[in-house]
């Protein structure tokens, strides 16, 4: 497919966060990778140098700002300025993972919105547009001044589920907390099933406790969607609290998988029969287990780029 999009004005270029994704959606659209370079200084410094001329293009980076989180933003922030100061015509940041999303408000005093921060330093250094996928709170569009378009992964996960035949009786969509409602409808809706609640709180970051599970799981095949799996605590209890409460078997999914610390192990070790997840953040082989099965978001993403630079529609994207 390589090369087939006529209108040499779209260059796409990726740094090192998920280069396996960018070539993919390179692929879907029919254009080689833009030519850059991204290196170190002794001191650990970023220095990036674009490789081709850009003068009157309108640009794409993809770049997830997943672990090693700040480097990744780094490599974002100084590639903005260097395609600003090159004389791109526009600058689209494609971010398949926003992080810093998590910390959206004040829930405490004294406390920061990064997720602010973020959207003001995309800004600063130069991005007209941002396309985002599942942000952590839909909200966080509202922190933007520019142009913003927020993709979402639910019709992929579902479709994937749909395929498995699953009988609508037996099925139940479950949402892993309060906050997550509204993704496991859109779930539920697309599956034709009924929805279940875990209540859960969380006394601390990355420790979750189950307290209820609202809605009727026995007999049922459960699947639980949410956006992000970090450390894999909430997902993993709500697993085996379904199956305690009845659930005949629990499979999960989600859109980013960060999946930090214990996450594999917690997973290998649960009533998961199989966790669903995009290709938004690179797996790295020591994150890699059985139980996983990734779903590309490339041709979501190419299809968005494409309508986003012929000035097409992109809500059509959300169904």
């Amino acid at each position: 497919m390589a090369n087939h999009y006529p209108n040499d004005k779209l260059k796409i270029f990726s740094l090192n966060s998920n280069e396996s994704l960018a070539r993919e959606v390179a692929e879907e659209i029919g254009r080689p990778l833009g030519k850059c370079s991204v290196n170190r200084f002794s001191d650990g410094e970023v220095q990036i140098n674009i490789e081709e001329s850009i003068r009157g293009c309108d640009v794409f980076i993809i770049q997830s700002t997943s672990a090693p989180v700040n480097e990744n933003l780094m490599e974002l922030l100084i590639m903005l300025d260097a395609v600003k100061r090159a004389s791109a015509r526009t600058i689209n940041v494609v971010m398949p993972y926003y992080g810093y999303a998590r910390q959206d408000r004040k829930a405490r005093a004294r406390e920061p919105i990064t997720a602010k921060l973020v959207a003001n330093l995309l800004e600063t250094a130069g991005a007209n547009r941002v396309i985002a996928l599942d942000l952590h709170a839909p909200q966080i569009q509202g922190f933007f001044d520019i142009l913003i378009d927020h993709l979402v992964a639910v019709p992929i996960l579902s479709d994937y589920f749909e395929d498995k035949n699953i009988d609508n009786e037996e099925l139940v969509i479950v949402s892993p907390d309060h906050g997550g409602v509204t993704r496991a409808r859109k779930m539920a809706d697309r599956l034709k099933a009924p929805i279940a609640i875990i209540d859960k709180r969380r006394p601390r970051p990355n420790v979750a406790e189950v307290m209820n599970i609202v809605g009727n799981v026995e007999g049922k095949t459960a699947i639980l969607i949410d956006d992000i799996i970090d450390t894999a605590g909430t997902i993993t209890i709500a697993a085996n609290a379904l199956v305690e409460s009845g659930a005949k078997e629990v499979y999960a999914c989600c859109t980013h998988p960060v999946l930090s610390g214990p996450a594999i192990e917690r997973i290998d070790n649960s009533k998961i029969k199989e966790l669903v997840i995009t290709n938004s953040i690179e797996l790295p082989e020591g994150k890699q287990s059985p139980k996983i099965h990734t779903l590309s978001v490339a041709p979501l993403l190419a299809d968005a780029i494409i309508r986003v630079f012929e000035n097409k529609s992109v809500s059509t994207l959300f169904n």
